[in-house]
Order: structure tokens, then C-alpha cells, then sequence
């Protein structure tokens, strides 16, 4: 197990050399090593100036004192379409700026889901327009659609402060310790208390020392994001972890089994928990899950199914360059939709691949992605009804008894 990030949440008034104490300290203080240093700040459209210019400098204030990459946070559904206009700008600017784009919230006095339609569409034509920075089409990892998001989530690109205090919390690297929980195993019980007591005992050890910087500078410490992440190696992935308990290859029948089992594994542990702490399945940073989509038998829409049982999303999902505004549309709403109706946060990391077709091959000279093919999206995408710009208001699932 590694340290994803110790994020910083933060004000984007504050002044960065107030943390460079702090930032260097955390480097080593840990018992795992420590990967990245970040900084989320509230969402940009409510803070910044409208010059790309003044952002740079902002990002390279921040990277002097010791923060890796910055996450700006989310245009809101309540934002105009100002942010949206401008993140491929922002995103262009420097490779240590992440955003993200709202496409569905909960309304917490009335209690349900608010989906947005054109926010979808919107959402798409920033991806296809994103893809388009860099020949790769690697532009989108910085990139994400919301759905239900709140503010406090340590990885990226999600973070973003909600304001007030700074405060800090934990993104974990951690898909080996699934992994080596189930293959030790001689049955389901076990593998599940293998797996909470691996978390727990992590956890412990990593809220001790957090506790200790929290008060020795002081940052207060907002807690763990225990999602499991992967890393592109055999040992390192969560798809071989869910393998591990008896499936062919994820994307059988029986995945989303396996997806929900660790999952509420990881719900049972008790710690100090932030964000989403839930499956995390990003097929490229995955190399079971790049391996599986390679040969055909994981499918975009297998993911979206395993999204109603477990955290996150879709992550780092390579599509057709050509993949269409109208098909971007529609997997967006089939997120916004689970996140709303079940009223948990989802994402949406999407990444056209200019000049690739579906079913070509996949790489990236990049540490954290494993090589794999181009994902199709089934169907044309929207139409008839999907259409039109429009804001829907969306129930949540209703929790019967046994007597319905």
C-alpha cells in the first residue's frame, strides 16, 4: 500500500508559503510512502478572475511551496456557463490543474436528485473539445463529470473545498490489500475479515500520524478515502482482487457480486472515512480491468451496472476519438441517473482518443495507466426526448418493507 495524496483543502486566498512547512513535513512523516501533495481549492467560477494568466501563476505559487497538482474544483450546476467556456483553456494552460464539471446534485431541504440534461451535453462537448489539447488525447485525465458530489474527497480530479478552515485528508493506494486479503482466504467470511481488518489496521496507523501533524502545525485532519486504488501491476489490481474470489474474469456473470461483496467490506471498517471509500475501477490504471476491456469481455456498460453497488464511477475509460456529442450525452446521464436515484456520488472520467476507432490498441508513456484497447459506447446516443435542454427532478430510490 501507498499514499495516493495528502490533499490540502484550502481557500484560494490564503497565502501558499503559510503551508510549505506543513507540505514538506508530510512527505515523510508516514509509515507508506507518500506518492503526491495536493491542493483543492472551493470551486473556481466563485473565486477566480477570468485570466488564464493569473491562474498560472496561481498553480505555480502553489508548486513552489510544495503541492503537485491542484484540483479547481467543479462547475456547479448553479454556475453559469463562464467556467465551462473556459476550463479548456485553463486545462491547456499547465499539467498541474484538474476540474471537474457538475451534471447532477441532491437537494438536501427537499430531498432529491436534480439532473441536468443540458449540463450533460454540455458536459460531452467539453469532452470531445478536451480531448483535442494534446494529439494523445490525454487532456480529459484532468478532467471529470460530478454526480452528487460533496466537497472533501482527497483524489482527483473530484476535490474541492467547501471553504472556511484548511484542512487535509488521505487518498490511498490500496487494491493490494484486497487482493492479498481474498487470495488468503478459504471462504467469504474470510476474505471479508481479512479485508476490514487489513483496512483498520492501515487506517490506524495512518490516522495516528495524521493526528500528530494535525497538531503540530495545525491543520485539522478531515479523514481517509480507503477506495482502493489500483496501480497498473498484477498485485496492485482491483479487478484481480475480484477475480481472486472465484470469477473467470471481471465481467462475468458474478462481477457485480464480487463488486458490491468488497465494497461493503470496505463500508464495515471503521476509520476516520472521507470522500467516496468505496470500488474504484479505472480500466487504465487497472491492469486486470485494461486487460479485460483489451479483450473484449469488459464493456462500458458492465461498468455502469457495477456503479449502482459500489463508489466512484467510471475512471479513465478510452473511447473512439469520433465518439459522438450525443453518445457522451447519454453515458452521462446513465450516471447522473444512479447517482441521483440512489443519491450517491458517481464520476465520470471519459477520454476520446483522437484517430482511434473502437477496438484499437492503447498506450500511454505514463506510470499509472496500463496498456488496452479503445472502449465502444453502445447505441447512437440521445434522441427523441433526451433532446431538449432541460433540468429533471429525480426521486430517490423508495426503501419498502417486507409487507410491499
Amino acid at each position: 500500500m501507498e499514499i495516493r495524496s495528502i490533499t490540502l483543502f484550502a481557500d484560494a486566498t490564503v497565502n501558499p508559503a503559510d503551508f510549505q512547512p506543513f507540505l514538506t513535513a508530510v512527505r515523510t512523516a508516514f509509515a507508506y510512502p507518500v506518492q503526491t501533495t495536493r491542493l483543492a481549492t472551493p470551486p473556481f467560477p466563485d473565486w477566480w478572475d477570468g485570466v488564464v494568466g493569473s491562474m498560472v501563476q496561481f498553480a505555480q505559487q502553489w508548486q513552489e511551496v510544495g503541492i503537485d497538482y491542484a484540483s479547481l474544483g467543479p462547475v456547479q450546476l448553479g454556475h453559469d456557463d463562464a467556467g465551462l467556456d473556459a476550463l479548456p483553456a485553463l486545462l491547456s494552460a499547465t499539467d498541474m490543474l484538474f476540474a471537474s464539471v457538475e451534471v447532477a446534485d441532491w437537494q438536501i431541504a427537499d430531498r432529491h436528485g436534480r439532473l441536468s440534461l443540458s449540463r450533460c451535453r454540455q458536459t460531452a462537448r467539453l469532452i470531445r473539445q478536451v480531448s483535442t489539447i494534446l494529439e494523445n488525447g490525454f487532456g480529459n485525465l484532468y478532467l471529470t463529470a460530478v454526480a452528487n458530489c460533496p466537497p472533501g474527497s482527497p483524489f482527483f480530479p473530484v476535490a474541492y473545498h467547501q471553504g472556511g478552515p484548511a484542512h487535509f485528508a488521505i487518498a490511498v493506494q490500496s487494491a493490494d490489500l484486497a487482493r492479498q486479503a481474498i487470495q488468503s482466504a478459504t471462504s467469504l467470511d474470510e476474505a471479508r475479515h481479512n479485508l476490514v481488518t487489513a483496512i483498520e489496521t492501515a487506517a490506524t496507523s495512518l490516522t495516528e500520524t495524521a493526528e500528530k501533524l494535525s497538531a503540530q502545525f495545525p491543520i485539522p485532519f478531515s479523514g481517509i478515502d480507503f477506495s482502493l486504488a489500483p496501480f497498473p501491476t498484477d498485485t496492485q489490481s482491483l479487478g484481480g482482487a475480484m477475480e481472486a474470489l472465484g470469477l473467470p474474469y471481471v465481467g462475468a456473470a458474478g462481477s457485480l457480486f464480487a463488486a458490491g461483496f468488497i465494497t461493503e467490506a470496505i463500508e464495515r471498517a471503521q476509520f476516520r472515512r472521507c470522500g467516496f471509500s468505496g470500488l474504484m475501477l479505472p480500466v487504465l490504471e487497472d491492469e486486470v480491468l485494461a486487460r479485460r476491456a483489451a479483450e473484449g469481455v469488459l464493456s462500458l456498460q458492465d461498468l455502469l451496472s457495477y456503479c449502482a453497488v459500489c463508489g466512484v464511477g467510471l475512471d479513465t475509460i478510452p473511447l473512439p476519438g469520433e465518439v459522438s456529442e450525443e453518445q457522451l450525452t447519454a453515458v452521462l446521464l446513465d450516471i447522473a441517473m444512479l447517482a441521483t436515484r440512489l443519491n450517491k456520488p458517481l464520476t465520470a472520467r471519459l477520454m476520446p482518443l483522437p484517430g482511434l476507432q473502437a477496438g484499437d490498441p492503447v498506450s500511454f508513456d505514463f506510470p499509472y495507466f496500463a496498456p488496452s484497447r479503445v472502449m465502444a459506447v453502445a447505441g447512437a446516443g440521445t434522441s427523441g426526448l433526451l433532446q431538449p435542454a432541460t433540468q429533471l427532478s429525480v426521486n430517490p430510490v423508495a426503501i419498502h418493507g417486507p409487507d410491499c
